[in-house]
């Protein structure tokens, strides 16, 4: 699946859910991830507990459900693989305007950056090894 170009045609709503060293689940609205040139899916994040949770246990899901009637959409699990802190090329990848004060409520902010390790649908349990 071309991941690039699914996430460039389709809208919806993502969540991404952590968990901490002890198995302690977080879940968060997230936007669509960027895609890196490589495969590499990367998010932005503030200094909040998804990040923090990704601090100790580098492993993530990522739910998007497109937008219409029905339950499409995908399941990516991922896996953390390096991180950026306050980088320019966060700024390039943002897809809000800068100048909106609206998201800036921390001033530390982080590009994270993973391996998708599995695809999978919204609903079913077939899937896509990376």
């Amino acid at each position: 699946m071309d991941l690039k170009d699914y996430f460039d045609k389709t809208s919806g709503l993502g969540v991404l859910a952590t968990a901490d060293s002890d198995g302690l689940v977080d879940i968060a609205v997230y936007a669509r991830p960027n895609l890196m040139e490589d495969g590499v899916v990367a998010f932005i994040m503030a200094d909040r507990l998804s990040h923090k949770n990704l601090q100790t246990n580098p492993h993530a899901a990522y739910l998007f459900q497109a937008e219409g009637s029905g339950y499409e959409g995908i399941r990516l699990h991922l896996v953390k693989m390096s991180e950026e802190k306050n980088s320019e090329k966060i700024e390039s990848l943002r897809r809000r305007c800068p100048a909106d004060a609206s998201y800036q409520t921390d001033k530390d902010c982080y590009l994270v950056l993973f391996k998708v390790d599995r695809i999978r649908p919204l609903v079913g349990d077939r899937f896509e090894s990376q």
